[in-house]
């Protein structure tokens, strides 16, 4: 825990003063679990009173579930960023990226988030916000690739569902054993996304 004296206050407007509070209790969440965010410890993080931390979010909860959507929806915008590509293109990135290290604190987050959701009520309501951000991500992308020839899908929602489940079906592998990373495991999203979307094996492997 870091702890600072307190000094003078500096004087921020609320929109600024409220988006350091999420930011700060989002990297605690990502780096030490949402256990850890508390009104005190972001305070202590941010050098200032609890009270001030107070004044933003009076239950912690909400300051928990807020942390929880900043930090996964940084996570979506950086995996599967609103459609701008080719459909092929942009599932190969997305599998490249998701095989790396680079979003393992994310994947403990979601984790967390899950097993906490059970008995917070506010935070399950932002999980279940996420999840249905990410199915719609993924649904767009399937649909421009069916619409365009590429993929054949009937249903691009409920293929989405199924290869985001795969997905965190995987998570869980990885974050219990570092070795689990590799094939045939680290494999699995993408060629249930391949089956699904009526590709050959080894279509979406990046470049």
């Amino acid at each position: 825990m870091t702890s600072r004296a307190p000094g003078k206050r500096v004087r921020k407007a609320p929109a600024e003063r409220r988006t350091e509070i999420v930011t700060t209790a989002a990297r605690i969440g990502l780096t030490e679990g949402l256990e850890c965010v508390t009104l005190r410890r972001v305070a202590d993080e941010l050098g200032v009173q609890p009270g001030l931390v107070g004044h933003y979010f009076p239950a912690a909860d909400e300051l928990v579930a807020e942390a929880f959507t900043r930090a996964t929806m940084a996570e979506l915008d950086g995996l599967l960023p609103p459609l701008a590509g080719a459909p092929l293109d942009t599932f190969r990135r997305f599998f490249g990226l998701i095989s790396s290290t680079e979003f393992d604190d994310v994947s403990k987050l979601w984790l967390n988030a899950r097993h906490l959701s059970r008995y917070r009520p506010v935070l399950r309501e932002h999980v279940v916000g996420q999840e249905l951000l990410w199915c719609r991500r993924l649904e767009e992308v399937i649909a421009a690739g069916a619409g365009a020839g590429i993929f054949t899908c009937a249903d691009p929602w409920a293929a989405a569902t199924r290869i985001l489940v795969a997905i965190d079906g995987v998570s869980a592998y990885v974050n219990t054993s570092a070795d689990q990373r590799r094939s045939p495991i680290a494999d699995v999203p993408r060629t249930v996304t391949e089956a699904e979307l009526g590709l050959e094996r080894g279509a979406l492997v990046a470049d």
